[in-house]
């Protein structure tokens, strides 16, 4: 997601435009806007969420929709990890990064949960500033965490395919744990100053915000003060974690390519392909809401804003719904143990 998004000023937000603002701000008091006064974030009145803009009547469907999402992906990755604890067979790297995964799609869960049962459950839009920028840190934490895991798996499918015989040696248990350990600290080094930077601006336009929850491009758009530092660091941040990632997951897929099709027999180069659409499923459905809600954000201003709404939902909701769906369905391991589970049969 672009993290660099911000308002643009024109002649009349500044100089003398600020001043007869500044008159009008009197009349406006109490107004929820407020518009025109300049607060730091100490005295910064609560932000407001939205549900479903210009969708109002629909918003209880909505919220029955995201029950069932929610369901899913907390039911479905709490079960995976469960099922890799258990079962012995499936104590190996490919499934520690699994395990990893299904633990970060709770955590994107978990972070969304409350400010959407609040809106579309109990009608309660207030967040505070320091409640909305702890959200912030966790959803994008979880969101930059989620790239990182990705990647690590794209790692494990090229040395599985290209180094077979290198395989136990290259990924030991604790290299592993080592690249779990670096894929969070990694995220967190590039999220903790996102709230900081925030804190320091003074705010003075609308404080009601895009969505059910509290995202950063959203927020950037509402400060009144000099935002070039917060678009420069979200800049980087952004080529150097999701742009870095997505190129390595794709060269790590060109040279598994490559060397997939140096395999004489057909049958086994499907064979060794089908090890691999499982991770290529959960990094499309990763990084294509990613890019839509991006490119919209940027091109399709005149959208509606329900539009930007469900892009956003898309991008939060579905990568953990499908991820533990996905990962039942193709490993048979997993699905046999699952069947056991539900319907105490195996297959």
């Amino acid at each position: 997601m672009d993290l660099r998004q911000g308002p643009q000023w024109n002649e009349g937000e500044t100089g003398a435009g600020r001043n007869t603002l500044g008159q009008k701000s009197k009349h406006l008091r109490g107004s929820p806007m407020m518009a025109g006064e300049a607060h730091n974030s100490s005295g910064l009145p609560p932000f407001i969420l939205t549900g479903l803009p210009g969708l109002e009547t629909s918003q209880h469907w909505l919220f029955l929709l995201l029950g069932v999402l929610y369901t899913i992906s907390i039911v479905g990755n709490a079960l995976i990890l469960f099922i890799i604890k258990e079962e012995q067979s499936l104590h190996q790297p490919m499934y520690y990064f699994l395990s990893l995964l299904s633990g970060n799609d709770l955590g994107v869960s978990f972070s969304t949960l409350p400010t959407v049962l609040a809106v579309f459950c109990f009608h309660l839009r207030e967040i505070s500033f320091n409640s909305c920028m702890s959200q912030m840190f966790f959803i994008h934490l979880f969101s930059f965490m989620e790239s990182g895991i990705l990647l690590a798996m794209s790692f494990d499918r090229y040395v599985a395919i290209c180094n077979p015989l290198r395989y136990s040696t290259v990924l030991t248990d604790a290299r592993v744990v080592w690249m779990g350990i670096c894929v969070f600290l990694r995220s967190c080094c590039m999220i903790f100053p996102l709230p900081f930077l925030l804190k320091r601006l003074p705010f003075c336009k609308a404080n009601v915000l895009s969505h059910a929850y509290c995202l950063h491009p959203d927020l950037i758009r509402l400060p009144c003060g000099d935002i070039t530092i917060n678009n420069i660091f979200g800049l980087f941040i952004v080529i150097s974690t999701f742009g870095l990632d997505s190129a390595l997951i794709l060269l790590s897929y060109v040279l598994i390519l490559r060397s997939v099709l140096a395999i004489a027999s057909q049958e086994e180069r499907l064979k060794t392909l089908n090890t691999c659409v499982s991770h290529l499923c959960a990094v499309l459905i990763f990084y294509v809401p990613m890019v839509g809600v991006s490119m919209a954000a940027r091109y399709g201003r005149h959208a509606p804003r329900y539009v930007h709404t469900l892009l956003s939902l898309v991008y939060l909701f579905v990568p953990p719904m499908l991820n533990p769906v996905i990962y039942s369905i193709k490993t048979k391991e997993i699905r046999r143990r699952l069947s056991k589970i539900l319907l105490g049969t195996k297959f």
